[in-house]
């Protein structure tokens, strides 16, 4: 992957970009920045003035001269008075800035989520496309960083100019050597940082490596595999090995640059101590008031500072605007035209006319030519080999994917044309990697079968008796509201239980029956749960005659029960007819299920 290079003003261009999407977002936090980031620069000097003035002024006095003293109280309450209004401005900018941030964080990550969400169904299992977004991602989480970063630039500089003219005032001259003394030191620090980026950015596979090892060693999951296969030693091995790429790097590179830093830093303090010996002959020659020696400290320290700050702060923003560019050009991916034709009845079929299929940037046909009409409320089994097309066939129904060629119809209708949502309200499914709603309990993971009605206990009770899920789960800790993963719930209250695999396919079964969709697609949707409870289930569902059920299985018990039967090798329909038909072809079909047939014949 081809690295992104930043001129200065392509960084400047970013900086402006970001800012934007503040000003869109929240104009009032972008303005409060830009106050904040011109009275941070202001305020100390002005605090640093004052404190000068109060210690000529004490000094005055301590001398006998008239009035001094009443100056010395003034600048020391006017020091005290900015030092409570800068407190109360903190308070102020800091709640201003959280509720922002909150605000701003929360529209920048629901915007990328639900763009996310609205791409075409093929770009979730395109890499490039699953990279961008884990890049955009991380940008939104992020995201004010890079704002933060412009912001703390604009401070530096500005306090930089004022540093600069408060010198000039002292001595023009102090202005040419405080330069002379920063160069050298900014000079090392773009090398240092630029060369510290370049490592970050080349070993972020060594941090993420690291991260995941770290992350398998604190997983109470693995450690009893890790701990009976003996690899806990090699583990921590590997993380020391992955660490000290990384970090021992890094400190080595330090290393290097150790004295050419402290004669830089030598340098920038022999300046200090020139201007602070010139300002000090000054005072005892009484050309220039006591305080001066604290005024010009404070400003050729803080000067220098701000100096190191604002070359870290450009060096540092790369990664961010590189980020920055990766969400922009995220959001710039087309989500797919918009569809007329709403569908607003179960159709009476389904009909995939000479259907070819390959999964984008692969050439290799999934499906060819495949025809099948589904009428409705009918009862269909897809059977074949793993691998055969089948999980495919039913994403292209869905219409998550467009045939390569041919046509799939909803009665009359091209399912291209079709509004995919008034679709998907028609169906339920099952896969056989369903969600698992661990955050949540058992009742509501079966309510979010259906999210957009209200909660119906008769249904509910219902799905519950269809997926013969009640004995289970009337022997949770807590019933319906028992948190079905054992890292949830109160340890105290008892309420949380980890379900084996079977269980949880019953409680998807429950969600998928509690939504009541006129069209049911099931892919191995019970092959955790022992063969009597999948009879039953099977018989509970294929006794409703209102529901087009298309199902995937292994299982000779539940294919044996659909109207008709399409066997599937290699992407095309090789067979299809009724369970008694097949069997009498002494065909595919017959040798795929034939063990099954003599252990049922036992």
């Amino acid at each position: 992957m081809t690295k992104r290079k930043f001129s200065v003003k392509k960084r400047f261009l970013a900086l402006i970009e970001a800012s934007k999407m503040i000003v869109r977002v929240s104009p009032l936090f972008f303005i409060i920045e830009i106050i904040n980031s011109v009275v941070s620069s202001i305020m100390p000097l002005a605090t640093t003035f004052f404190a000068a003035a109060t210690t000529t002024a004490l000094a005055e006095a301590y001398n006998g001269v008239r009035f001094a003293g009443d100056r010395a109280i003034f600048f020391m309450l006017t020091t005290a008075t900015l030092g409570i209004a800068y407190l109360a401005w903190m308070k102020f900018q800091g709640y201003i800035s959280d509720i922002s941030r909150y605000n701003i964080n929360l529209k920048i990550e629901d915007q990328l989520y639900e763009h996310f969400l609205n791409l075409e169904f093929w770009r979730y299992d395109d890499k490039n496309t699953i990279d961008l977004f884990d890049k955009a991602r991380r940008f939104s989480f992020s995201f004010l960083s890079i704002f933060n970063s412009f912001i703390g630039i604009i401070t530096q500089i500005f306090t930089l100019v004022v540093s600069f003219i408060a010198l000039y005032f002292v001595g023009w001259w102090l202005c040419i050597i405080l330069v002379i003394a920063i160069v050298p030191n900014l000079l090392i620090q773009i090398k240092i940082s630029r060369t510290q980026i370049k490592h970050w950015k080349e070993n972020v596979g060594t941090r993420r490596s690291g991260y995941m090892v770290d992350q398998t060693l604190g997983d109470a999951n693995y450690i009893a595999e890790i701990k009976l296969y003996g690899v806990v030693r090699h583990l921590l091995n590997l993380r020391e090995e992955l660490r000290n790429k990384d970090e021992k790097y890094r400190i080595e590179f330090e290393r290097r640059y150790l004295w050419i830093k402290f004669a830089a830093d030598v340098l920038e303090s022999v300046v200090e101590l020139v201007s602070l010996i010139y300002t000090t002959i000054q005072i005892i020659n009484r050309s220039q008031p006591v305080g001066q020696f604290l005024y010009v400290q404070q400003i050729v320290s803080r000067a220098m500072g701000s100096a190191r700050s604002f070359v870290m702060k450009i060096n540092s923003i790369d990664e961010d605007i590189s980020n920055l560019f990766d969400y922009l050009d995220f959001l710039n991916l087309p989500t797919g035209e918009k569809r007329n034709i709403q569908l607003n009845s179960h159709p009476g079929s389904i009909s995939l006319k000479n259907v070819t299929f390959h999964y984008p940037n692969h050439d290799v046909d999934v499906l060819k030519n495949v025809s099948i009409d589904i009428l409705k409320n009918q009862h269909i089994a897809i059977v074949g080999e793993n691998g055969a097309g089948k999980t495919t066939l039913t994403k292209l129904i869905l219409g998550l994917y467009v045939p390569t060629k041919g046509k799939i119809f909803l009665d009359n209708n091209d399912l291209e044309d079709v509004d995919l949502k008034t679709w998907h309200d028609k169906i339920s499914i099952l896969q056989q990697d369903f969600v698992k709603y661990a955050f949540a309990t058992a009742r509501e993971n079966i309510y979010f079968g259906n999210v957009n009605i209200k909660p119906n206990e008769l249904k509910l009770q219902d799905a519950i008796d269809r997926s013969e899920s009640r004995k289970f789960l009337e022997n949770l800790p807590k019933g319906l509201d028992t948190y079905v993963d054992k890292w949830m719930g109160d340890d105290e209250e008892n309420n949380s239980i980890e379900l084996s695999g079977g269980q949880w396919q019953r409680l998807a079964l429950a969600r998928s029956f509690y939504r009541d969709s006129p069209v049911i697609i099931l892919d191995e949707p019970t092959s955790a749960i022992d063969a009597l409870a999948e009879s039953h289930i099977f018989d509970n569902l294929f006794a409703k005659k209102d529901k087009t059920i298309i199902t995937i299985s292994h299982r000779l018990t539940t294919v044996e029960k659909a109207d008709k039967i399409f066997m599937i090798e290699d992407g095309c329909i090789v067979e299809s007819g009724t369970h008694d038909e097949l069997v009498a072809l002494k065909g595919k079909y017959y040798k795929m299920f034939e063990s099954q047939m003599h252990i049922d014949k036992k």
